[in-house]
């Protein structure tokens, strides 16, 4: 089934990328104009995070939300084919800030979000600084498509960490220089022990994981997002947070991820993933040593994506 399924995809990402645009746009319509794909998801998640747009706004950033998800996916098969000079093409960037880096002898980790399109950026890491790139990655349920994008998310050179056993995954490494990439705007699989703070206007976990290892290490710490300068060429903008993150207190590097995070999708909200049910695990009182925000919590928790929202 691996090779069948890889076979079909590799045929179909030696079309040209104007054919794939055009398949796009078909998928795109009939996705989400026909088949009202996560339609209540994404609307609601919306509602929630721009409450004071009106609604035709939200509904054009619905719109253009929708293009980029089916271009991303199309831009993503054109990757098990594409060039390395193909790559380096479609995501130039600001990654200067990792040789410097890794001419000081540091390692580095990266923070950045669900924001298009992250795969290619992935790829762009490995060719275009001197560190040994490292991913984690969230294993897929279904075994031919877990292989066949680890085939994919490794073919620049990038060893791949499964979020499920990161802390002896990453063991074989840690005497190395590495760049360890990191999705950070990830559900907490354990809400009780997430760092909990206001996120685009809604109680909202984040995963301690990027930061306590951060801290524990004390690894620099780089905030990457991606813009899209027009269809099928993108740019990586890179800033650096800190080179010493022991000395800054508990919680706060995931509030300044939180405040860079909320920034990047109020800019360019078109290229966030409003599809994923961000909120699905609300706030609970019992959370309240994990809240780290200067706002107070919430009485209760709203779970949106539910009839009965308050918990």
């Amino acid at each position: 089934m691996y090779y069948l399924v890889y076979g079909f995809i590799y045929v179909v990402s030696l079309l040209p990328m104007w054919a794939l645009y055009l398949l796009s746009d078909f998928v795109a319509w009939l996705l989400f104009d026909v088949c009202n794909y996560r339609y209540w998801v994404i609307r609601m998640n919306l509602n929630l995070a721009f409450p004071r747009k009106s609604q035709k706004e939200r509904d054009e950033i619905a719109y253009r939300f929708a293009r980029n998800f089916t271009d991303t996916f199309m831009e993503t098969l054109k990757l098990f084919s594409a060039s390395d000079a193909f790559i380096r093409e479609r995501m130039p960037g600001d990654y200067h800030v990792f040789e410097d880096l890794y001419n000081k002898g540091l390692k580095c980790q990266v923070h950045m979000g669900h924001n298009f399109n992250w795969e290619l950026g992935n790829l762009s890491f490995s060719l275009n600084s001197s560190y040994q790139m490292l991913g984690v990655y969230m294993p897929l349920k279904n075994k031919t498509m877990d292989r066949i994008f680890r085939k994919l998310r490794s073919r620049t050179g990038t060893i791949l960490l499964p979020a499920t056993d990161m802390r002896k995954s990453i063991m074989p490494y840690r005497d190395q220089q590495y760049l360890l990439g990191l999705v950070a705007d990830q559900v907490p699989p354990r809400p009780e022990r997430a760092f909990w703070m206001d996120f685009l206007g809604m109680p909202t976990g984040f995963i301690p994981g990027p930061e306590k290892g951060a801290r524990a290490g004390n690894i620099p710490v780089v905030f990457v997002n991606i813009t899209k300068e027009k269809r099928g060429y993108y740019y990586l903008h890179a800033t650096l947070v800190t080179e010493d993150p022991a000395r800054w207190p508990e919680g706060e590097l995931t509030i300044q991820y939180r405040d860079f995070l909320q920034r990047v999708i109020r800019q360019h909200p078109d290229m966030w993933l409003w599809s994923h049910r961000r909120w699905k695990k609300p706030w609970k009182a019992e959370y309240i040593a994990q809240w780290i925000d200067l706002l107070p919590p919430p009485q209760r928790g709203i779970n949106p994506y539910v009839s009965n929202k308050f918990v």
